[in-house]
């Protein structure tokens, strides 16, 4: 423990007593998402996947909720309104079978379906693995130096623990994803004048690519 700090410091959700209500952290990326652009393939209700990325004192909120569908399988497409480099990935997920066994992560890749995951067509940047079973707001590790120049972001989820364990009819579920990281256009401009919260687009798609198409941390 440093001198002169009287208490630990934790990472994740811990670290909102250091901030005011509603201002949320300087490094968590929501204003930087195109939150009209956010889709999902196999999302139980459409739109959902836009509504779980919000603002950082509303991440213990348990609605709205991003669940899968017909199966386990769920897979999201996060445009950014610029270029940020990404240092790790804020999850709210649970109830513990419903928890993501695994996480793979695609840089600017567009129209990505579940076909070329399960290929790995192109090959995942990074593999997140044992994902937290937790009822708060987990922060996973990025491997940065992977994620220096990011457009998009795409997420698969091959399946949830539950699936592991036998579950019947076991889904994937998440309630709250963030972003931490710098928005490089803001650093090189300085803050945005303008503030605002874009409306999710409720629309149904087909493809991950943010267009109306008829829809251990390792590498």
């Amino acid at each position: 423990m440093a001198a002169g700090c009287g208490h630990e410091h934790h990472h994740g959700h811990d670290d909102a007593d250091h901030v005011k209500a509603g201002e949320g952290q300087q490094d968590i990326l929501f204003l930087d998402v195109d939150r009209e652009q956010v889709t999902a393939l196999n999302e139980k209700q459409t739109g959902s996947a836009a509504h779980i990325i919000r603002p950082y004192d509303q991440r213990m909120s348990d609605s709205p909720l991003l669940e899968s569908d017909v199966d386990d399988e769920l897979m999201m497409y996060v445009p950014f309104t610029g270029s940020v480099r990404l240092r790790s990935l804020l999850l709210r997920s649970g109830p513990g079978h419903a928890t993501p066994r695994a996480i793979h992560l695609y840089k600017n890749t567009e129209a990505l379906d579940f076909g070329d995951a399960a290929n790995e067509t192109p090959k995942p940047l990074q593999k997140l693995t044992s994902i937290p079973e937790s009822s708060d707001v987990v922060e996973i590790p990025l491997l940065a130096a992977r994620f220096p120049d990011v457009q998009s972001l795409t997420l698969y989820i091959p399946g949830c623990l539950g699936t592991e364990r036998g579950v019947a009819d076991a889904h994937t579920s998440i309630s709250y994803l963030g972003f931490r990281g710098e928005s490089r256009l803001l650093q090189r401009s300085g803050p945005a004048s303008i503030v605002y919260e874009a409306a999710p687009r409720a629309t149904d798609h087909t493809r991950v690519d943010g267009t109306a198409a008829g829809a251990r941390p390792s590498s």
